[in-house]
C-alpha cells in the first residue's frame, strides 16, 4: 500500500499501489438497484413458530443474532410481509431506527428471518456487497446518516434521506482487494472474541467447580486440605464506603474513583479532586494496593483487586474490603465474582431505592466460604493466571479494531 494525498476528495489516504483514478461519487438511491426498510405492519405472535420477526436489537457486531426468546410469527404473517418482495443473498442491512447504523449482510440461512422497519435493506448488483458494507460502517458514511437523522420518539433515518446519501467508490475491482483485505482483519476479530468468549465460559464453569467445592486442590505431597469454614465477610476483614460528600472536582489533582471505573475497568481516564481533600478522607480510610473495591451502588457487586501503588480517593457508591494477613485478597476477590456470592449481596439488596443500593452492614454479613490459607493461595493463583489469559486476549483484541478503524478512516474518501 501507499499514501496518496492527491486530490484528497476523490482518492483515498491509503491505497493498494496497483490502483489509480479518482473514486466516483454517487448517490445512493442512484447505486443501489434495491432499497426497502422492514415492515410497518402490526403482526400477531407466534410462540411455536419457527419464523422470527427481528429489529434493529438483533443486528450487532456486523451480524445477525437472535434465539428462541425473540419474537416469533405464523408462517402466513411471514408470507404477507415477503408478498411483493423477497431478500437476496449478500444484501445489506442497516439499522435506521433507535441504534442507527449497524451493519450486516444478509445470506440464505436466514431464509425464516424478517424485520421491523427499524432495519432497511440494500442491494447493489454492480457493485460488491462486503465493500459496501464496510464502507456503510467507515466514519464519513456514520456522520452523512447522523445529519439525515430525524428525532421523533426514537431516532431515525427515513428511506428517502437515506437514497440521497452520496457515497464515493472505485472500480469493481479495487472495491474486491480492499474487501478481502478488511474481511481477513473481520476473521481475526471473530477469532480473538470467540477465544475470549470461551476462556470466560471456561472459567466461569471452573468457578462454579471451585466455589461448590465439586473441583478440590490438594498440598505439595498430594494430601486434601481441610474441610471450609463459612465466615462472614465483616468477621474476616474491615469494610468502609467512600465520601459522602459530593466531590468539588479539580482540572488535575489525585484521581478520585467511582462506579464508572470499575464497570469499564479503567482508572485512567478519571476526575480529579484537589490534595486537601484527598488527605483529610486519607484519615478515614486510605487505599491500598491489596485492597478491594467493589459497587454498591446503581451496579451492585462489580469488584476490583487493586494490583497497583494507589494514590486516589472514592466515591461512597463504592465499598473498600481491606486487605487482611490472615486471608488471600485475591481469593476473596475471585469469590466475590462467584455466583454464589452475587447471590448472597442480591438477597440484602435494597430493590425499592432508586438507584438500587447495599449497605455496608448488609456487605459485612454476607457469607463466604473459606478454604484455609494455602488453599486459597492455589485458588487465587489459578483464577489469576486465567485472568491474565482473557486480558491479555482482550488486549489483542481491542488493538485490531483499533487497527481496523484508523484502516476504515484512510481506505475510504
Amino acid at each position: 500500500m501507499k499514501n496518496n494525498m492527491d486530490n484528497i476528495k476523490k482518492v483515498p489516504v491509503l491505497r493498494f499501489p496497483e490502483f489509480l483514478g479518482d473514486w466516483e461519487v454517487k448517490k445512493l438511491g442512484k447505486l443501489a438497484s434495491f432499497i426497502k426498510d422492514g415492515t410497518h405492519g402490526t403482526h400477531q405472535d407466534a410462540i411455536d413458530s419457527e419464523y422470527y420477526l427481528l429489529s434493529a436489537k438483533n443486528i450487532n457486531r456486523g451480524k445477525i443474532f437472535y434465539d428462541n426468546s425473540d419474537r416469533k410469527i405464523s408462517k402466513l404473517e411471514f408470507d404477507l410481509i415477503y408478498k411483493n418482495y423477497s431478500l437476496k443473498d449478500g444484501d445489506i442491512l442497516l439499522t435506521v431506527v433507535g441504534s442507527i447504523g449497524r451493519v450486516a449482510i444478509y445470506s440464505l440461512e436466514f431464509s425464516k428471518v424478517a424485520f421491523q422497519r427499524s432495519v432497511a435493506f440494500f442491494r447493489f448488483d454492480n457493485e460488491n456487497s462486503s465493500f459496501i458494507a464496510q464502507l456503510f460502517t467507515a466514519t464519513d458514511f456514520q456522520k452523512s446518516l447522523l445529519t439525515k437523522q430525524v428525532v421523533s420518539a426514537q431516532a431515525g433515518v427515513y428511506l428517502g434521506d437515506l437514497a440521497k446519501i452520496q457515497i464515493k467508490i472505485p472500480l469493481h475491482q479495487e472495491q474486491q482487494k480492499i474487501a478481502d483485505f478488511l474481511t481477513q482483519i473481520d476473521s481475526k476479530i471473530e477469532q480473538l472474541s470467540k477465544k475470549k468468549q470461551l476462556l470466560e465460559r471456561y472459567k466461569k464453569g471452573v468457578m462454579q467447580n471451585i466455589f461448590s467445592q465439586e473441583l478440590r486442590f490438594k498440598d505439595d505431597n498430594g494430601n486434601a486440605y481441610p474441610d471450609w469454614e463459612i465466615k462472614r465477610l465483616g468477621d474476616v476483614t474491615k469494610i468502609y464506603d467512600g465520601t459522602h460528600m459530593t466531590p468539588d472536582y479539580k482540572k488535575e489533582g489525585i484521581p478520585f474513583y467511582s462506579v464508572e471505573h470499575l464497570t469499564s475497568n479503567n482508572f485512567f481516564n478519571t476526575k480529579f479532586i484537589s490534595k486537601e481533600v484527598f488527605e483529610k478522607e486519607n484519615k478515614r480510610v486510605k487505599l491500598e494496593k491489596g485492597d478491594i473495591l467493589m459497587t454498591k451502588i446503581g451496579d451492585i457487586g462489580t469488584s476490583k483487586y487493586i494490583n497497583w501503588d494507589v494514590n486516589a480517593s472514592f466515591y461512597v457508591s463504592l465499598a473498600l474490603i481491606k486487605k487482611t494477613e490472615i486471608n488471600n485478597t485475591l481469593f476473596i476477590n475471585q469469590y466475590i465474582k462467584s455466583s454464589l456470592f452475587q447471590k448472597e449481596l442480591h438477597k440484602r439488596i435494597i430493590h425499592v431505592a432508586f438507584p438500587k443500593k447495599i449497605n455496608l452492614g448488609e456487605i459485612s454479613h454476607c457469607l463466604i466460604n473459606f478454604p484455609c490459607l494455602e488453599e486459597q493461595t492455589k485458588i487465587a493463583n489459578f483464577l489469576t493466571e486465567l485472568d491474565q489469559k482473557i486480558s491479555l486476549v482482550e488486549k489483542q483484541l481491542n488493538g485490531t479494531k483499533k487497527y481496523k478503524k484508523g484502516l476504515l478512516q484512510k481506505m475510504f474518501v
